[in-house]
């Protein structure tokens, strides 16, 4: 008998919302992807009522999991942060200095700053969340989440980074990382929620970003220089967590300034 000595390689484990999928079952399209991607004329008549009600269910399932969590800030950053690096460890740091104030911290849930921030978080025995997401290349929720909801939508895991936070610290990041600040920002310049500190900690990284804005975007009137009082930039994860938790932001436009159209 002669046995297979190149076995096949196991597809990796998928999360789809509460489940986990291997093999054979992790070889499916992405509910956004479904969601977003109509294929045929009329398609939507027979599956975009039904998903209606599982999107319901995400925000029910996330509201009802976050309601009694208390203060809380979103930390972001990097899921390809290397353990050990220095913007790992701020990322230990803020989530610990966050739970020895008494503040949940929420992340994504991945891997790098998202693990590094739940890490801190724990060893600093507070409240430690993961908001995962299913994505084709996902690793799942980190071991330092303690509470851990994993979402199928975009949108309805965003609502939740910001409903249940005061604030946001933002850890060096990638595309991902980039889209929660603007969405942040945006929500702040528009007044959708106020009273909101964004902190950028790393001002060698965020730095290039603030000046293009400045020199491009003020530049050519895209945005309004006030709009940049919406950010603060700082290197000490502890004046991070000051400034998030003790500090005020103006909101542009509150005093009868020009709204931009």
């Amino acid at each position: 008998m002669t046995l297979n000595a190149d076995p096949v390689k196991p597809t990796p484990p998928r999360r789809k919302g509460p489940l986990e999928l291997r093999r054979k079952q992790a070889a499916v399209e992405m509910s956004d992807q479904r969601l977003l991607d109509t294929k045929g004329a009329g398609q939507f008549i027979h599956t975009d009522p039904w998903r209606v009600l599982r999107i319901q269910s995400e925000f029910v399932e996330g509201f009802g999991a976050l309601a009694d969590i208390g203060p809380a800030v979103s930390v972001f950053g990097s899921a390809r942060t290397k353990p050990g690096s220095p913007f790992y460890e701020m990322g230990v740091q803020v989530g610990r200095k966050l739970a020895e104030a008494g503040v949940a911290v929420i992340t994504g849930g991945g891997p790098g700053s998202m693990e590094a921030a739940n890490r801190g978080a724990v060893e600093g025995n507070g409240v430690s969340v993961g908001l995962g997401i299913e994505l084709p290349f996902e690793q799942g929720l980190n071991q330092w989440v303690d509470l851990g909801i994993n979402f199928r939508y975009f949108f309805a895991r965003k609502t939740m980074f910001v409903k249940y936070a005061q604030g946001f610290i933002v850890l060096p990041g990638g595309l991902g990382t980039l889209d929660e600040l603007f969405e942040a920002m945006v929500l702040v310049q528009t007044q959708k929620v106020t009273s909101f500190p964004i902190v950028l900690l790393g001002t060698a990284f965020w730095g290039p970003m603030i000046e293009w804005i400045k020199g491009t975007l003020v530049a050519e009137g895209m945005v309004s220089a006030k709009d940049l009082d919406l950010v603060q930039l700082v290197d000490d994860p502890g004046e991070a967590v000051n400034r998030v938790l003790h500090g005020t932001v103006r909101t542009p436009y509150t005093n009868g300034d020009q709204r931009p159209e």
